[in-house]
């Protein structure tokens, strides 16, 4: 087993050893592979939202943050002519729509459809909220919130995560399909898809840790997501240390027949492989949304906003408000980082950037008033007459202000108590097109597998913590430089297409293979 506590060198890949992978390449192997079967994506966000505008009285519409959809949709438009089966949110969603809840995306050149499901404010609260971000997202992310599971938020899960299958079931009618189900939310989709069509190709990416047995078990429903997940043929986790997790909960929690030495488990005479592959992002379009003028607007408009000219430091966190991410952990180890070297205060600002979500959760609410706590004490102890270390921004922001906040960052602060993967660390590599650049990077992030020339920390340990943003500060270029050449190179050749083609080509060798 890989020790979760250390990096290592990412090792040659088939992307390497073949080429690079690039949105033509994955579209010559989906016509390979989806000749007679279709490509169904299902997750419960979807990858473009459409709003009404009232002063004119048309949709518009805009693709949401996140790094899954924003993963995916430039994988499904390189397959075209796939379905993406995703859970309506926009105001403007019903509207867009035909009367089977489908829609060509994206809106501006189509190149797949949007398949929409509208669920009740009762299932939402139950199965998303419930369930899902207050079970089995705490469950699997190490991070002391004592995970939740009530009845009635199961049987809501259930109830929500077979309509998904049932919406599959109707955009496929009785044709072959490769269906690949995204996350936590859908654990029980790949079990409903099997009962009603055997003959399915089946695969389900799992984009958070997976947590050792003894604190799987403590899920009630433990053996029916377990279930749930086997009726896949394939099961993707991003490290393999979380594989290894999942074939050791197997083993604990269920009569199967494992093969480690390859990945397989065997169940009621089905087989599932096991396999790690690391998600990315679009290297390509990162770029050209870099180099734009839109970015370059976008930047100047920032530094106008947060007055950056006047810093030789800009140190930026970018996330979710979630408690998985380490916000106060940064933000307590600026505070040492000032208390140590007080020659910083003026020349440095921290930008910690992000929406608020899922607040109708009490530890969302929680962390919310922690951060804004925290931030107004740190700002008090070292403030001067016109400076404070850190600045508090949560508007809305899209590609272009992401790109722009990247690059006026010379370092960049991940510090995720627990994370699957981690794909802002990607996106700040891909985004310097100037080769500058330090990224300060939890060791518990996936990321941090790939990427050993990041300054990894341990979020927990503050003073270790604050060194590593003194020795980001101080670096030489040259070797700024050198190591975020290594890095854009590492991400440029496992980029999202290789992730996507990967997995796919895993699913056609195994879909339908029966145990022998």
């Amino acid at each position: 087993m890989v020790d979760h506590d250390s990096a290592y060198p990412v090792q040659p890949t088939e992307s390497t050893q073949l080429g690079l992978w690039t949105q033509e390449r994955l579209r010559s192997v989906a016509r390979e592979l989806f000749v007679d079967a279709p490509l169904v994506v299902v997750s419960n966000r979807e990858p473009y939202l459409h709003h009404i505008d009232e002063k004119n009285n048309n949709l518009t519409w805009r693709r949401p943050p996140g790094g899954l959809v924003s993963a995916l949709d430039p994988v499904m438009q390189a397959i075209e002519g796939g379905v993406w089966v995703a859970q309506g949110v926009g105001e403007g969603d019903r509207t867009a729509v035909d009367a089977s809840g489908r829609v060509p995306v994206p809106p501006d050149n189509p190149a797949y459809t949007l398949k929409r499901i509208w669920l009740e404010q009762a299932e939402i609260e139950g199965y998303y909220e419930g369930f899902s971000n207050e079970g089995l997202w705490p469950l699997c992310h190490v991070v002391f919130h004592r995970p939740r599971f009530n009845a009635s938020d199961w049987k809501h899960y259930q109830t929500v995560n077979r309509r998904f299958a049932d919406a599959v079931l109707e955009e496929i009618g009785g044709k072959p399909a490769f269906v690949w189900v995204q996350d936590y939310h859908l654990c029980l989709v790949p079990h409903y898809l099997r009962q009603a069509r055997p003959d399915l190709t089946i695969g389900i990416s799992w984009h958070i840790p997976w947590p050792n047995p003894e604190i799987f078990r403590t899920c009630p429903y433990g053996v029916q997501l377990l279930e749930g997940l086997l009726a896949a043929d394939v099961i993707g986790f991003h490290i393999r240390y979380h594989g290894n997790n999942f074939l050791a909960t197997v083993e604990q929690e269920l009569e199967a027949r494992l093969d480690r030495e390859r990945s397989r488990v065997v169940r009621s005479g089905h087989e599932t492989l096991i396999v790690d592959i690391p998600i990315s992002v679009d290297t390509d379009e990162e770029e050209e949304v870099a180099r734009s003028q839109e970015a370059a607007d976008q930047m100047e408009h920032f530094q106008v906003l947060f007055n950056l000219e006047r810093y030789d430091h800009v140190l930026l966190g970018l996330d979710r408000f979630d408690y998985t991410k380490g916000i106060p952990e940064r933000l307590m180890a600026l505070d040492h980082l000032l208390q140590d070297h007080p020659e910083y205060k003026e020349k440095l600002v921290f930008l910690q950037v992000g929406e608020v979500s899922r607040m109708q959760i009490p530890h969302y609410q929680e962390l919310n008033q922690e951060v804004e706590q925290l931030t107004q004490e740190i700002n008090d102890r070292h403030r001067t007459t016109d400076w404070v270390p850190i600045i508090l921004w949560r508007e809305p922001i899209d590609r272009a202000d992401l790109m722009a906040l990247y690059q006026l960052a010379d370092i960049c602060v991940v510090s995720s108590l627990h994370d699957g993967m981690n794909l802002v660390a990607k996106e700040y590599i891909a985004s310097r097109v100037d080769e500058t650049g330090v990224l300060v990077l939890s060791k518990f992030t996936g990321a941090a597998r790939e990427l050993p020339d990041a300054l990894l920390i341990n979020p927990y340990d503050a003073d270790d913590f604050a060194k590593k943003l003194d020795q980001a500060i101080q670096m030489p270029k040259a070797q700024k430089a050198d190591r975020m050449r290594r890095m854009r190179r590492v991400v440029r050749q496992n980029n999202i297409y290789a992730w996507a083609g990967r997995f796919l080509q895993e699913m056609a060798r195994s879909g339908g293979v029966e145990a022998r």
